[in-house]
C-alpha cells in the first residue's frame, strides 16, 4: 500500500489489519528498538521520558494482543502484569499523575462533584504531580491531548488554568473528541473544526510533539505526555482507516453474553441473552475502536523515527499505557468500563529505553500508581521525599516479586438524581444506560477490592457500599473469567483476612500502602 504523508511530512505506511490487533505495528516497532541494560545510560544528560496514554484501551479483549502475543511479549521489553487502581478515566489519570490511590488524591469519578479537575484538585494533588519534579530538574515539559474529563469547564478555571510545571500545554477541554473540540494552548482558547488535515486530534498531538522536539534545547532533557483520544468514543477513525477490520467482531469467549449470576445487582439487571441490537451495537463499537488505534500506531512510529533522527532514541524511555480497560458484551453489559473485573482493571503497559533488556519478567503486579515513582526514579529523584503510594518498578524488590502480594482497586459510582427520560421504567440513581436501557453505572456501584496475586494465590475480594453490603470473591486460578462468585464457599478465615487487608488499604497513605505485613 502506498505511503501516506501526514501534516508533519513524515511518511506513514499501513496495510490492512485483517484479524490483527490494532496495536500490532506498535508492538513490533517497540520490540525492534529495545537496547541496553537498566539505566545503562548514566550519561552526562539525564534520560528523556515520553508517556503515551491511550483512552479506554483494553488488553483482555484483544485491544493490545493477537495471535503473535507470546512472540511479541518475549521480544518486547519486560513482561508485566499491569493493573489500574480504578477503572475510570479521571480518577485513573489522577492516579497516574500523582502516584496515589484515589482515596488519597480524592478524585472519585468523572464529575466535578467527584473532584475531577476541581479547584480542590488543582490546589492540592495537581500541584504535586510527578511532572512538577521534572520541571524543577530543568526537564523541558510538553503535554498534548486529553487531560481530565472536567478540564476547562467554567467551574474548574476554564481554559486559562494551566497546571504548574508544563512548558508547553495543548490540553483538550472536556472528554475525548476527534473533531470539533476546543484546546487550551498555554492558557488560550483554540477552537477546531472537522478538517482531517488541520483538526484530527491524534495527528495534531503528533505534529505538535514533533515541533516541540525540533524546538527543544539539546542541553536539557525532555518529558512529553501525549494523550490521544483513541480508542474512546465517539470512535472516529481517520479517513484512510475507516474501512479497516470489516471482518472483526468482539470476542465471544469467556464471560461474553453470560448472565451476571450471584453478582452485584447492577450486573444482574441486563437482559440475557443480549438483544441482537445490543450485539450489533457493541460489535460496531469494537471495530471502530480498533480503527482509531491505527492513528495511534502512526503517532508512535513517527515519534520513534523523530527520536532516532535527532539522536535521542537511545537516551529516551517510552511508556505506552491506558487509563483503564474496557468491556464489550461481558456479563451482557454492552460497552463501558467502571467494573471490578479483569477486563476493566487490566491495562496495557509497555516500556522501552536505556537499560531495559527484552524478555525480562517482573514477578509482582505493576500498578498505574507506579508510573510516577518509576519516572521520577529514572530522573534521579529521591523517592523518599515524594508523597506517593506506588513504587518504582525499577526497584529490585518489585522486579523479583518479593513485595506487593496484594493491592487495592477502588471506585465510586456515578448516577443521575432523576430518571432517564429515555428509560422511563428505570428509577433515579443510574447512569450510562445504553443501548436498550442497560445501565453501566449507579450511585451504589461503589466498591473496594483486594486483588491478591502471588505464587500462592490469585484471588479477588470486593465489598460494595450498598444496602446489601454485597461481597464478591473470585478464585482466578480456577475461574479466570470470574463467572462464579464463591463468597459462600470460601473458608471464613480467608474472608476475614481479606476484609482486614481491605480495611488497611482503604486508609493507607504513602509508605503504609506498601506495608504488606
Amino acid at each position: 500500500m502506498a505511503g501516506l504523508r501526514n501534516r508533519a511530512g513524515a511518511t506513514i505506511s499501513r496495510q490492512g489489519g485483517g484479524g490483527h490487533s490494532a496495536a500490532f505495528s506498535l508492538l513490533v516497532l517497540l520490540a525492534a528498538l529495545l537496547t541496553c541494560g537498566v539505566r545503562c545510560a548514566e550519561s552526562a544528560k539525564p534520560s528523556n521520558v515520553i508517556v503515551v496514554l491511550a483512552d479506554d484501551q483494553d488488553i483482555q479483549l484483544g485491544g493490545m494482543v493477537n495471535r503473535f502475543t507470546l512472540e511479541i511479549y518475549t521480544l518486547t521489553s519486560w513482561q508485566l502484569f499491569p493493573f489500574t487502581v480504578t477503572p475510570l478515566c479521571c480518577p485513573s489519570r489522577s492516579s497516574i499523575l500523582t502516584g496515589r490511590y484515589p482515596h488519597n488524591h480524592e478524585v472519585r469519578n468523572n464529575s466535578l462533584s467527584g473532584n475531577c479537575s476541581s479547584i480542590q484538585w488543582q490546589k492540592g494533588p495537581e500541584a504535586e504531580a510527578f511532572h512538577t519534579y521534572l520541571s524543577k530538574l530543568k526537564y523541558q515539559t510538553f503535554f498534548a491531548g486529553k487531560y481530565l474529563n472536567q478540564y476547562g469547564s467554567k467551574d474548574a478555571g476554564s481554559v486559562g488554568h494551566v497546571p504548574v510545571g508544563w512548558d508547553q500545554w495543548h490540553a483538550l477541554v472536556g472528554n475525548s473528541q476527534y473533531y470539533n473540540y476546543t484546546l487550551s494552548v498555554n492558557g488560550k482558547e483554540e477552537k477546531h473544526g472537522d478538517s482531517y488535515e488541520d483538526d484530527y486530534l491524534t495527528d495534531l498531538i503528533l505534529n505538535r510533539s514533533l515541533r516541540f522536539l525540533d524546538d527543544r534545547s539539546p542541553q536539557h532533557p525532555f518529558f512529553l505526555m501525549l494523550s490521544p483520544p483513541a480508542p474512546h468514543s465517539p470512535w472516529t477513525a481517520a479517513p484512510q482507516y475507516q474501512k479497516e477490520f470489516q471482518d472483526v467482531q468482539a470476542p465471544r469467549d469467556g464471560s461474553f453474553n453470560k448472565p451476571g449470576k450471584d453478582k452485584h445487582w447492577l450486573l444482574r439487571q441486563p437482559p440475557n441473552p443480549m438483544a441482537n441490537s445490543s450485539i450489533t451495537f457493541l460489535d460496531n463499537a469494537y471495530r471502530k475502536r480498533w480503527q482509531t488505534l491505527l492513528s495511534v500506531d502512526d503517532l508512535v512510529e513517527n515519534l520513534v523515527k523523530k527520536l532516532s533522527s535527532i539522536n535521542e532514541l537511545n537516551n529516551t524511555y517510552i511508556f505506552y499505557t491506558s487509563d483503564n480497560g474496557y468491556h464489550a458484551g461481558q456479563f451482557s453489559l454492552p460497552i463501558d468500563k467502571r467494573q471490578l473485573y479483569e477486563f476493566d482493571i487490566r491495562i496495557p503497559l509497555m516500556v522501552r529505553g536505556p537499560g531495559i533488556k527484552p524478555g525480562q519478567m517482573l514477578q509482582a503486579p505493576v500498578l498505574n500508581i507506579d508510573l510516577a515513582p518509576t519516572i521520577l526514579d529514572i530522573a534521579g529523584v529521591n523517592l523518599s521525599v515524594v508523597n506517593v503510594d506506588g513504587q518504582s518498578f525499577l526497584a529490585p524488590s518489585l522486579r523479583n516479586g518479593t513485595v506487593r502480594p496484594f493491592f487495592l482497586v477502588e471506585y465510586t459510582g456515578e448516577g443521575h438524581p432523576t430518571k432517564d427520560p429515555a428509560c422511563p421504567k428505570l428509577g433515579p440513581g443510574l447512569s450510562q444506560c445504553f443501548p436498550d436501557c442497560v445501565c453501566e453505572d449507579s450511585y451504589n456501584n461503589t466498591y473496594a477490592c483486594v486483588r491478591t496475586l502471588d505464587s500462592n494465590q490469585n484471588l479477588q475480594y470486593c465489598e460494595f457500599a450498598d444496602s446489601e453490603s454485597f461481597v464478591e470473591v473470585y478464585n482466578l486460578t480456577a475461574d479466570m473469567h470470574q463467572l462464579e462468585n464463591i463468597v459462600k464457599k470460601v473458608d471464613p478465615s480467608v474472608l476475614q483476612t481479606m476484609n482486614q487487608r481491605l480495611i488497611k488499604l482503604q486508609s493507607c497513605m504513602g509508605d503504609s500502602c506498601r506495608d504488606y505485613k
